[in-house]
């Protein structure tokens, strides 16, 4: 029989909710799942989550009965709260965890609690400039965290914290661009400018592209607008009446074609996002998500602003002229492109994963060693014992 050591190590990524909080926990385990470990992924049961696991492979996935926090309903959070507590405490004691890294959002206080009552390493990511409310709380009880701001480093109490950027999924690399629309269905010779609004800011955007295309029409561009599953056929139906060409659906899990075929994006301003267009080098235009927690959105695409990496437009701000004037000297002014995309390079964080999954690699092999030597020191006590006891 193979000793405890031996085993593969066990690491479970608590990464739903939302896709910001979802693909970069992927991003993670692919990297453990390189390094020998066996990854699970706890995430919610909200359909953003179910959908995009349907691309990882060779994980286990476990839902949790955890809901957010809407609308001051403390009942029905703290309700969903301790069930969650309860099914990850008795997954965890089918197969005990030697580490668990929580993604943020509303999943991840409950699996990391109960994973320390097994004596698991314990780690947080936060992606964004403002930490989220549940990592505020766990950064206290973890035993590292990481974020992918500098500046959020300060907001944390946790005993060691690590800038590491925010993990990118191995697909997203430059790639060829008519060979990426072309794969979309997409003429491989026209600009194309990719709208998308993320698993939950949706309709916003898409009420500002919809009012701007009278101003757009006449360009020889192409749009690939992700709609999200309430407004497909609004949007679907605006783009044929105007004639323009366009791949309008509700959702792709390809992300990596999309920013691979586009010119230009038009989008929310979630940190996950963001990593993703860093990593493309993809001159965008941020229109922040206004409901966003603490507006950490905002912040994020305040700091992209700031160094030059993206334009910013607040949705309250919106008019069709300025979306318009902005597309217009994004998507024709090759300078502006230029500029934008040597700033890009700042936030791109290629290590990013690797990094995340040194620390808890190394974290295991340290505890394991520790538990190794005690034993071996609690049976030469024993031995010892047990000779005194035999010699009197």
């Amino acid at each position: 029989m193979s000793s405890p050591a031996a085993k593969s190590p066990f690491v479970a990524i608590v990464c739903g909710g939302t896709g910001g909080h979802l693909f970069p926990g992927l991003a993670v385990a692919e990297q453990l799942q390189k390094r020998g470990c066996t990854v699970a992924l706890l995430i919610s049961s909200k359909d953003v989550d179910q959908q995009a696991v349907k691309s990882a492979r060779g994980m286990e996935i476990f839902t949790l009965p955890a809901v957010a926090l809407q609308n001051k309903n403390y009942l029905f959070f703290v309700k969903g709260f301790w069930n969650s507590f309860c099914a990850a405490r008795k997954f965890f004691k089918q197969r005990k965890p030697d580490a668990v890294l929580a993604m943020g959002g509303f999943t991840s206080a409950p699996p990391i609690l109960a994973a320390k009552k097994f004596g698991a390493k314990t780690f947080l990511h936060e992606s964004n400039t403002i930490p989220g409310r549940a990592n505020r709380f766990l950064s206290r009880f973890v035993d590292e965290a990481f974020v992918g701001f500098p500046v959020a480093a300060a907001r944390f109490r946790a005993k060691k914290v690590f800038v590491t950027g925010t993990p990118v999924r191995l697909q997203f690399q430059p790639c060829e661009i008519a060979a990426c629309r072309t794969k979309l269905g997409l003429d491989p010779n026209r600009p194309m400018i990719l709208v998308v609004g993320g698993s939950q800011g949706g309709t916003g955007l898409n009420e500002m592209i919809l009012s701007a295309l009278p101003l757009l029409a006449g360009k020889n561009w192409q749009w690939l607008h992700l709609t999200g599953a309430n407004d497909f056929e609004k949007l679907k139906s605006a783009y044929a009446a105007r004639g323009i060409k366009a791949v309008v659906k509700p959702f792709l899990s390809e992300m990596d074609l999309a920013l691979g075929a586009a010119a230009v994006s038009v989008s929310r301003a979630g940190a996950s996002s963001l990593a993703e267009i860093a990593t493309m080098r993809l001159p965008s235009l941020l229109v922040p998500y206004p409901l966003a927690a603490d507006n950490h959105q905002f912040f994020n695409a305040l700091a992209f602003k700031n160094t030059g990496s993206a334009k910013l437009l607040e949705q309250k701000d919106f008019t069709p002229e300025k979306i318009t004037d902005i597309l217009v000297e994004l998507m024709e002014n090759e300078t502006t492109r230029s500029i934008m995309q040597s700033a890009l390079a700042q936030w791109h964080a290629p290590k990013a994963a690797e990094q995340i999954t040194e620390n808890i690699v190394g974290a295991i092999a340290r505890q394991r060693e520790k538990m190794a030597q005690a034993k071996v020191i609690r049976c030469s006590c024993g031995h010892a014992h047990g000779s005194a006891k035999h010699v009197h």
